[in-house]
């Protein structure tokens, strides 16, 4: 390989990034996905999935902390999880740091890639792989979660982008969501990684949030900045009950003390705060927006 060799990659439509590499690649073909590991010089040890960055080693935790932590703060004390994806095992990482949570049900449809995590990405999920409150299925999530006759407290979904033929678009429906909010238990909160946040491409974000009011009483959206993404992430959280905004700051840093979650890198109580007080256009986004996903008019992402 080339000393100045770079990886091109779509980040949406009519615009791409570029990272430089260190060495050459990894690369598999699984039966759902292509998947690459990469050393970049910028962002360290990163995955990529279908030529779209999904987690790298110098940011990731903000992705993950963002995603985990509020709906589990949010619940007074989560003890069964269900994850659906979460193929690297850091979202499986920051749940298990709540010392309530007494078991996670994995169900990640893609067997042969969340090996390929396990081997390349030790630095990430940290062994969590390996904790005996885990139970991991390689199945498809919405058919697993269908027939469990187990309620939870807390649904984490995190999959890929729903690409057009991709494993995951009907993970986005309203029908979905339907079925997570008859496995979960009273109280129960879930969690969904919801697509850009940016400025501009904010349609498939906000139709995410509606589709989960329409199932849910209540509903929201809010976002985090990713570096290695180039862009601000959207995530959601859906409930009959409490809503991560409900929680000041001080509430969000006793619980986290509480449940002794040390050694966090970007959620506490002011990064709460921040993250459940939108600006003004994302607001209004919100407001204008009527769209409802279902299984006859998914969210597809080019």
């Amino acid at each position: 390989m080339p000393q100045d060799q770079w990886k091109t990659f779509s980040k949406r439509r009519g615009e791409r990034t570029s990272l430089q590499l260190i060495g050459e690649p990894w690369r598999v073909r699984t039966p759902f996905q292509a998947l690459e590991v990469a050393d970049t010089v910028a962002y360290g040890r990163s995955l990529f999935l279908d030529e779209k960055i999904q987690s790298a080693m110098a940011d990731e935790f903000i992705y993950h902390e963002a995603l985990v932590h509020p709906a589990l703060v949010t619940h007074p004390s989560p003890r069964r999880v269900f994850i659906a994806g979460g193929g690297e095992g850091a979202t499986l990482r920051e749940i298990l740091r709540h010392r309530c949570v007494e078991s996670v049900l994995m169900v990640d449809i893609d067997r042969e890639a969340v090996e390929a995590c396990r081997v390349h990405l030790a630095d990430v999920h940290q062994g969590a792989f390996d904790d005996p409150r885990l139970t991991l299925v390689h199945a498809d999530a919405r058919a697993e979660l269908a027939r469990s006759d187990t309620a939870f407290d807390v649904v984490v979904v995190d999959v890929t982008d729903p690409l057009a033929g991709g494993p995951s678009y009907r993970i986005f429906t309203r029908e979905f969501y339907q079925i997570v909010r008859e496995h979960l238990n009273p109280g129960g909160v879930v969690a969904v990684q919801a697509e850009s946040g940016d400025c501009g491409v904010l349609e498939g974000h906000v139709a995410i949030v509606k589709t989960l009011a329409s199932v849910f009483s209540r509903a929201e959206g809010y976002r985090a900045h990713v570096p290695s993404f180039g862009e601000t992430w959207g995530f959601a959280v859906a409930s009959d009950a409490a809503l991560p905004s409900d929680r000041s700051p001080e509430d969000v840093d006793r619980v986290l003390a509480e449940r002794h979650c040390a050694n966090l890198r970007f959620y506490d109580g002011l990064t709460h705060r921040a993250l459940f007080s939108p600006d003004r256009y994302y607001r209004e986004a919100l407001a204008k927006t009527s769209v409802v996903i279902d299984d006859d008019h998914p969210l597809v992402i080019e």
